[in-house]
């Protein structure tokens, strides 16, 4: 009978937030593969868990994910954790769940600490609606691209950032999408969490006198419905009436409903559309 893959949530730092069942199924899996080695130990020997460990990172995610899937398949249990909260997330557990799936191994995941939530709901901003960006790319093409996604993102965005990035990212999304609103949040859970609501240009204020220290979680304001709305009209405006209708009578749509369509795009009524165009 063939193993399992467990994804074990781990603080994100304060040790407190460790759960039993977690603690539980570290001690009894067969092996834990960790993200480093070398920081889980110190967690492990904290709750008294002897597992042996293995590596698992971003530069052995595939042969290693090879490794621990035959393993699996032998019958043995793998419990997967990260440095600091919820393996798969911007972590590179994400593929060996992939490949787990592909290989009908069973994954479970045991919930816990996710940085990503925590700075969410301690933001301030909406949470109805959001979004996870995670690290925004090194590659300044492909990160040019993401930014421009993220300049017309109605939902709240939430991004993660080292602190020397951050006075970059800070200026490229001010650059890009303006002046939002935007929650900075720091050391999360440990002794000097720091929440600091402000908007993008205080932010890059601030951080001209002071020096970034400690990982970051930026949760952005999502640009609003109302201004949508509003450059979407002022986009319908700018054709003439003959092009809005070509527009969608283009698409298959018959005279009648483009006719309505264009007087709800521009905010009239179908009878001026209709006038319009038999003048």
């Amino acid at each position: 009978m063939a193993g399992k893959l467990f994804l074990c949530a781990t603080p994100i730092g304060n040790l407190g937030d460790m759960t039993p069942r977690v603690v539980e199924t570290l001690q009894e899996a067969d092996i834990i593969a960790a993200e480093d080695t070398r920081n889980s130990i110190k967690l492990l020997n904290h709750f008294g868990i002897n597992t042996p460990m293995t590596s698992y990172h971003e530069y052995n995610k595939v042969d290693k994910a090879k490794t621990l899937i035959a393993q699996m398949q032998e019958g043995k249990n793998v419990a997967l954790i990260t440095d600091a909260g919820t393996p798969a997330i911007s972590d590179p557990g994400e593929v060996l769940v992939q490949m787990c799936h592909a290989s009908g191994i069973i994954v479970t995941s045991l919930p816990g600490p996710a940085a990503c939530i925590t700075a969410l709901t301690l933001s301030g901003l909406s949470t109805r609606r959001f979004c996870f960006e995670g690290f925004l790319p090194s590659d300044k093409k492909e990160k040019k691209v993401i930014l421009e996604e993220l300049k017309e993102e109605s939902r709240t965005m939430i991004l993660y950032e080292a602190p020397h990035h951050l006075k970059r990212t800070l200026e490229e999304l001010y650059e890009t999408i303006g002046n939002r609103r935007i929650t900075l949040c720091r050391e999360l859970t440990k002794k000097f969490e720091t929440i600091m609501p402000t908007t993008l240009e205080e932010a890059l204020r601030f951080y001209e006198e002071e020096e970034p220290r400690g990982e970051y979680v930026l949760v952005l304001e999502g640009k609003s419905l109302v201004e949508k709305q509003k450059e979407k009209e002022a986009g319908w405006q700018e054709m003439s009436i003959e092009e809005h209708m070509a527009f969608y009578e283009n698409q298959g749509i018959d005279r009648k409903d483009a006719m309505k369509q264009v007087a709800k795009d521009r905010g009239v009524s179908k009878r001026e559309i209709y006038q319009y165009l038999l003048g």
